[in-house]
């Protein structure tokens, strides 16, 4: 999604059930904007997309 010039500035959210810091770099690295960790809070995950904009 990231290298697709059609779709490069549509924020990415890595929802995901690892925790480790490895992870959550590896996943910006990949091109995640934020990350997230299950199981997912309602108000944590409306808050990441509010802070895109």
């Amino acid at each position: 999604i990231s290298r697709d010039p059609a779709t490069r500035t549509v924020p990415i959210i890595l929802c995901t059930s690892k925790t480790q810091e490895t992870d959550k770099i590896w996943g910006l690295r990949q091109g995640a904007r934020d990350y997230i960790v299950k199981p997912v809070k309602r108000d944590e995950l409306l808050a990441k997309i509010t802070a895109f904009g």
